[in-house]
């Protein structure tokens, strides 16, 4: 209800006043199902059901696409509070700088010198360029994608609604003005009243109903407008999600080639020395021994040794030192000790070799050795140089 004070007139007032009493008797007696009502086209709400649906899913979309670019709901609520009294949103350090941070720190103080420090620094640099990544990633999200979906919302949707709330008041009305007539065209005939004829009442009655439906056309024509209008928005909707995906390939591949040059310059640090995997954990190994081997062509065995230390004389062909605290398998009448390192060469024919022993799963399970038995001989066993035999092989055994 809208009052100029300035200008107040009572007439209007009183009018207007009608207005809103006539249209809560008639939404109640809708409500109670004791009045008919104008039912709106079929067309018309089609259109009005796409909209609600329009609206119910965008508004999802982008609370979900924001909780995904900023999972904190706090900081979520920070920034829309910054951008509705238009200042700048605060800087904040991601989950991951904090991490580079942290290693690049703890890297200085374990030594830049040590190999451990000087990982943990290029690690946590890598970090601080995945963070700024996602800081552009998020901020041209928002541009391409959740702002244009947000101010669709606030905007366009909003303005449907408005109007739509609008002719649902021109209908009240004219289905006010319907039940006038009605009640004015049961009079006739029968005495005046308030000193006014039913004759007149029924004129006056549908003077209104005439500027009622006039009204309730007018409106209804606008909204149908504004509601055909979502399907161009809907175009325009599936342009910002196209950019949205174009924007998620480039910060995946920049995230991918931040990756790829950290774990090359990894590589580049790693020591020369070969290493040995004890209890799941990589330790340094001695310098590797494959060139001392010195075998036949007609070889017909490995001796597997449990350790990586020996007194072994490969020109005289002596045993291992067991005291020294390994075992070997004698399987032939060559013996040649293997290290057990994660990549080793054999540098001899072995395509002779046809011992078979019997092998089972280390417990816990090893990713690269198996355990092997023959005899009373016992070791670990490279799963690299094991085949399997199927039952026609084991029968030939």
């Amino acid at each position: 209800m809208n009052i100029n004070l300035s200008n107040f007139n009572m007439k209007s007032l009183v009018k207007e006043a009608g207005s809103t009493i006539s249209r809560v008797v008639q939404l109640t007696e809708e409500k109670l199902g004791t009045t008919e009502r104008t039912e709106y086209d079929i067309h018309f709400q089609n259109l009005a059901e796409r909209a609600d649906v329009t609206k119910s899913w965008t508004e999802k979309i982008v609370r979900d696409a924001e909780s995904v670019l900023i999972p904190n709901p706090q900081n979520r609520v920070e920034d829309y509070i910054f951008e509705k009294i238009e200042k700048s949103k605060p800087k904040r350090l991601s989950n991951l700088e904090h991490l580079a941070l942290d290693m690049i720190e703890a890297g200085g103080d374990f030594g830049q010198d040590m190999p451990y420090g000087q990982a943990l620094i290029k690690v946590g640099q890598a970090e601080q360029k995945l963070g700024q990544c996602e800081h552009d990633f998020i901020a041209t999200s928002g541009i391409c994608f959740t702002q244009p979906l947000r101010k669709f919302l606030e905007g366009e949707m909003k303005t449907i609604s408005k109007e739509r709330g609008l002719l649902e008041t021109k209908r009240l009305d004219l289905d006010a003005c319907k039940n006038r007539v009605k009640k004015a065209r049961s009079m006739l005939g029968q005495q005046s009243k308030d000193g006014i004829s039913p004759e007149a009442a029924l004129e006056q009655a549908e003077r209104d109903l005439r500027v009622a439906q006039a009204e309730f056309d007018r409106q209804s024509e606008i909204t149908k407008l504004l509601l055909d209008g979502i399907s161009t928005s809907q175009a325009s909707h599936l342009r910002h999600l196209h950019a949205f995906i174009q924007t998620q390939v480039r910060y995946y591949k920049q995230c991918g080639d931040v990756m790829d040059q950290l774990q090359r310059e990894l590589a580049k640090m790693q020591p020369a020395k070969p290493r040995l995997r004890i209890n799941s954990e990589d330790v340094d190994g001695p310098p590797s021994i494959a060139s001392a081997h010195s075998c036949d062509s007609d070889t017909s065995s490995i001796a597997l040794a449990k350790a990586i230390d020996s007194d072994f004389d490969y020109d005289n062909g002596q045993d291992i030192d067991i005291e020294s605290g390994f075992k070997s398998i004698d399987i032939g009448p060559v013996k040649a000790l293997t290290h057990l390192l994660e990549d080793f060469e054999i540098e001899f024919d072995t395509s002779a070799i046809s011992t078979v022993i019997f092998v089972t799963e280390c417990s816990p399970v090893n990713e690269d050795y198996m355990y092997g038995k023959q005899g009373l001989m016992k070791g670990l066993v490279p799963r690299a140089f094991v085949e399997m035999l199927d039952e026609e092989q084991k029968v030939d055994f």
